[in-house]
């Protein structure tokens, strides 16, 4: 059975030596067996599970989010429902996210017609806006 570097596995995923070790320190791959010189011997499978990794990354999913599915994956028990579970989970968690991006865009539309984007920065609209709940929060401190 043919093995990989880890470069070699890296570069068929699509990603970085770098980013290989911290999956494998994270847990989401499994160190690979070494050769006598030393070298780790990377199995066809790691590649498809980087490729898997990255592709739930891609779909929104977190790190342990990912760790999860990987482990219903291999589990002879589980069922479409559990992994389904987590994708209604995910898109509910998408949409919320969504929601606070519209709210922070549809606050800083007005602060950027406020500001002309000309002169010192003395009086920015924008500025001003971000530090006043700063003040607010450290004059409402007790001292």
């Amino acid at each position: 059975m043919q093995t990989f570097t880890i470069g070699q596995v890296a570069r068929e995923a699509g990603i970085g030596v770098e980013t290989v070790r911290f999956y494998e320190r994270e847990g989401l791959l499994e160190e690979p067996q070494r050769r006598q010189s030393g070298y780790r011997q990377f199995q066809p499978e790691a590649i498809d599970r980087l490729r898997f990794i990255k592709q739930a990354q891609r779909l929104g999913f977190t790190l342990r989010e990912v760790k999860e599915l990987l482990a219903l994956k291999l589990d002879p028990r589980a069922s479409r429902s559990e992994i389904r579970e987590r994708a209604v989970a995910k898109v509910a968690d998408i949409d919320k996210r969504i929601a606070e991006l519209r709210r922070m865009k549809k606050a800083l539309a007005p602060l950027i017609e406020a500001c002309d984007g000309r002169g010192t920065l003395e009086g920015c609209p924008i500025l001003a806006a971000i530090e006043e709940p700063c003040r607010h929060h450290l004059s409402a401190t007790p001292r």
